[in-house]
């Protein structure tokens, strides 16, 4: 795979510990008889995850609820859905975690572009790059953002990230509004010029031609169907609108920022020959980070993203899974005397993540 820098390589020296985690969480599932993707669990949760996304547009469409404050609420809860679509549904999908039917995996990874993003985008800035290189700093794009947010004590200063801390949320509640209008199409041009759609066995066209329907089908049925059969006026909808990307941005950067970006977490650098100091599993363990393990609701809504060190180390594992295969991940690190990253509260993890903002905006 390329990349814009020095090409990575990691350490071959702590290969052990891998092969010992790999060995211990075969036998929890062969002991246990069950498949490592979501089976009935994840159905059923797709469709109550669908359902609290489609569930608010029917209200508003159908006349159901027409006072301002409660259209605001629907869109609002709308946006909540959307996420966790994105969180729960689409995630697996584009993992190959969602069943063993790889056509079921492929429908499902869809929900992307139903939402109002794209698939292969996803997956090659998630599943090859982020998951590939995490927070190595021009490798892993998920800690590249605009220039006026600062997520890796290597990347550039500017003066104005010293409010970083401050505005950043702001910013968050934008990113999807951000994928439905220009960053999918920048996007997938600018992987298909570094050879990254070629490498994921892709046609540049056909993408081209997936996304831009995509953008149309999403429009219509977000935008035009709702404007033409509801009385509302255009800025009525506009802030509805607004509200649901902004709601469902901000969820997603909440859950994926403390999962990588706090106090605890580590960005380590490539020498001069792209060579790393330890293996990619123990890699993951020094970046990455858990939360609130014990807060069951949130782990169910957020697609078990909170136990994100599970999921970095066994991505085709489903989400239903990480909770049972945690004890085994975090004693096997400790046996081998490596760090096991986790916050014990959601709140926790995002006060961490505030205090490490304000930290890279001092320079």
């Amino acid at each position: 795979m390329s990349t814009e820098k020095v090409r990575i390589r990691y350490a071959n020296k702590q290969r052990q510990f891998l092969q010992t985690l790999q060995s211990r969480v075969d036998t929890y599932f062969k002991s246990n008889e069950i498949k490592r993707t979501g089976g009935f669990r994840i159905l059923m949760k797709t469709f109550l995850m669908l359902g609290f996304f489609l569930a608010p547009y029917f209200l508003m469409i159908f006349g159901v609820v027409s006072v301002w404050w409660g259209l605001l609420l629907l869109s609002i809860a709308m946006g909540a859905g959307m996420a966790g679509v994105g969180l729960s549904v689409m995630h697996d999908a584009n993992h190959g975690s969602y069943s063993n039917n790889k056509v079921l995996n492929r429908v499902m990874s869809f929900s992307m572009n139903f939402i109002g993003g794209h698939y292969l985008n996803w997956q090659i800035q998630h599943n090859m790059l982020h998951h590939t290189f995490t927070n190595i700093e021009g490798h892993d794009e998920d800690i590249a953002p605009l220039g006026f947010l600062r997520f890796s004590p290597h990347a550039p200063y500017r003066k104005i990230h010293r409010f970083q801390y401050l505005y950043a949320w702001f910013f968050y509640g934008m990113m999807t509004l951000m994928w439905i209008t220009t960053k999918d199409f920048q996007q997938l041009s600018r992987y298909n010029k570094r050879g990254l759609v070629k490498a994921a066995k892709k046609s540049y066209a056909m993408q081209l031609f997936i996304l831009t329907a995509s953008k149309v089908f999403y429009y219509a049925w977000v935008v035009v169907l709702p404007l033409y059969v509801m009385n509302i006026s255009w800025w009525e909808f506009l802030i509805g609108f607004l509200s649901m990307h902004f709601t469902c941005g901000l969820i997603l950067a909440m859950v994926f920022q403390p999962a990588h970006v706090i106090e605890e977490t580590s960005y380590p650098k490539p020498d001069a020959s792209g060579n790393m100091e330890n293996d990619w599993a123990v890699h993951q363990l020094f970046t990455t980070a858990n939360f609130a393990p014990k807060n069951w609701l949130l782990s169910w809504y957020v697609g078990g993203l909170n136990y994100q060190v599970e999921h970095h180390l066994f991505p085709s594992v489903s989400h239903i899974h990480y909770k049972k295969i945690s004890p085994i991940v975090k004693q096997t690190a400790e046996e081998f005397n490596y760090p096991y990253i986790s916050k014990r509260t959601f709140i926790g993890a995002l006060v961490s993540h505030t205090r490490l903002l304000r930290e890279f905006g001092r320079g």
